[in-house]
């Protein structure tokens, strides 16, 4: 089978001539439209909105222009951590150093060390809750910035509503925040708050009874194993069950 000639590049109408082959076309094309763009958005009318996705006006210009212009964050945002201030002391935290913030802490980025009130203290409006932390530290460089601390605090005392992030610093130990950096914005108070309910730690006089529902109580109805007797204690305040086989 006889092939076609090769088609020279003299002889190749599709070959690209002096015009092409230099670039000169496309080089011009994206200058236009490079200045198009420069001029248009030099000349323009810029919207400031600091969405960016809902801008109009000439200029296609979608940079933020910080510090002038700040990107409000989200309701949901997890900023800044924050212990919370009690509303009867501002000195003092909510925190009653339970370490439940710091053992369920991912990052190991949490240190607290506990102290406890002397029974001579005269300050009964803090002895009720008897501990409170004499050093609370959180390392924002290691914080992965879960929130988990915040779900684990009974006491609603650290909180990430700062609507902050992390400023820059210039040493890794200004990072390290303690209980005079993190000891700040508006207090919080709750009904449950034992500084509300008792005067100081001593026993109360009266009877106390647990709130929720204790086996005994004749509100839970005891499914009994075969040759099991049943005896209950009426020595203790709340009634307790016992099982014997």
């Amino acid at each position: 089978m006889d092939h076609p000639p090769a088609l020279s590049e003299k002889n190749d109408p599709h070959a690209p001539d002096l015009r092409e082959r230099t670039f000169l076309p496309e080089l011009l094309k994206g200058l236009a439209i490079t200045a198009r763009h420069f001029f248009k958005n030099l000349l323009g009318t810029r919207d400031p909105n600091v969405h960016v996705l809902d801008r109009t006006g000439d200029s296609l210009v979608t940079t933020v222009q910080y510090p002038e212009e700040k990107v409000e964050y989200p309701p949901g945002y997890r900023g800044l951590h924050r212990l919370v201030p009690r509303a009867d002391d501002l000195s003092k935290p909510r925190c009653v150093a339970c370490y439940m913030c710091a053992t369920i802490c991912p990052a190991q980025c949490i240190y607290i060390e506990a102290g406890e009130y002397e029974g001579t203290d005269p300050s009964t409006a803090s002895r009720v809750i008897e501990k409170f932390p004499k050093q609370f530290v959180i390392d924002e460089l290691r914080c992965i910035v879960c929130g988990l601390c915040v779900d684990a605090c009974p006491k609603d005392a650290i909180r990430m509503d700062s609507g902050v992030h992390t400023p820059s610093e210039y040493t890794r130990q200004d990072f390290v925040y303690d209980i005079p950096k993190l000891l700040r914005g508006a207090p919080a108070s709750h009904p449950s708050d034992p500084w509300f309910k008792r005067g100081g730690s001593e026993q109360p006089h009266h009877v106390h009874k647990e709130a929720h529902t204790r086996i005994g109580e004749g509100l839970v109805q005891l499914k009994l194993p075969a040759g099991a007797r049943v005896e209950v204690d009426r020595t203790h305040p709340v009634a307790i069950t016992k099982f014997y086989k």
